[in-house]
């Protein structure tokens, strides 16, 4: 299983900045961050290929979730 992130180029007023992430992703692996698989270029739209983790995004968990900052700091230092 993969999860897929569509990313509308038309609204991207700096694409560099998008093929800079892409290369960062690709460099970077570890077994605490979600990886980067592959992307593609559709019909305009930038597809990129990564990990799935089970549970949804960081940013789903965050809102549901209350975490203290020592908790925080923790998962940052992983």
């Amino acid at each position: 299983q993969v999860a897929l992130k569509k990313m509308p180029l038309h609204k991207r007023s700096r694409k560099e900045l998008v093929v800079n992430e892409i290369l960062v992703m690709k460099e970077n692996r570890h077994p605490n961050i979600v990886n980067y698989i592959d992307s593609y270029l559709v019909d305009g739209d930038l597809w990129l290929v990564m990990e799935y983790v089970d549970g949804g995004t960081l940013t789903s968990v965050l809102v549901r979730v209350f975490i203290e900052e020592r908790m925080i700091a923790a998962i940052s230092r992983e």
